[in-house]
């Protein structure tokens, strides 16, 4: 029997501000990003399955991504998302259990980039795998499918399908 197929999107958080006197872990949405967040939804809606899942980073522009995109799944916040390296999240998603279909992760750069083209195998589209690789801006979704339960995902363990910028 073979398994379902899987959706991975990785998406990096929004645009954010730069106020005076505020960590970086807290952060918000800049006005731009509060737009790009709710384009980035309308984008994820209409262009891959349901999202079953979210993880997400605790930083506040993540949390505020998240609620931007108006995805209703179940969430998982992790503070290991935050300034993490792409072997931790993956360690993460191999965490996930065999009900979830699509996930989406909300966290950071450079670790959203370094994992989907860490992820990627030959059958990947060359031109968005380029796009990743090149630059990963605010609000970037990367779409990567899967054969594999999450728990086997490992390196060039998925097809990168698409590179999407909402703007």
């Amino acid at each position: 029997m073979s398994q379902p197929e899987r959706t991975l999107l990785l998406l990096r958080h929004a645009k954010s501000d730069y106020p005076d006197g505020v960590l970086d872990h807290e952060r918000p949405l800049a006005p731009r990003g509060i737009r790009e967040a709710g384009l980035a939804g309308d984008w994820i809606r209409a262009n891959v399955p349901a999202v079953d899942a979210v993880l997400c980073s605790t930083a506040t522009r993540t949390r505020q991504t998240l609620a931007r995109t108006g995805i209703d799944a179940d969430v998982r916040f992790d503070d290991d998302l935050y300034d993490s390296r792409p072997s931790t999240v993956l360690s993460l998603i191999n965490g996930i259990g065999d009900d979830v279909e699509t996930l989406l992760v909300i966290g950071h750069e450079p670790t959203m980039s370094g994992l989907a083209s860490a992820l990627a195998d030959l059958d990947s589209d060359p031109d968005r795998l380029d796009e990743v690789v090149t630059k990963y801006p605010t609000s970037a979704i990367a779409v990567l499918t899967t054969e594999r339960p999450w728990q086997r995902l490992a390196l060039h363990g998925a097809t990168l399908t698409d590179f999407h910028v909402p703007r």
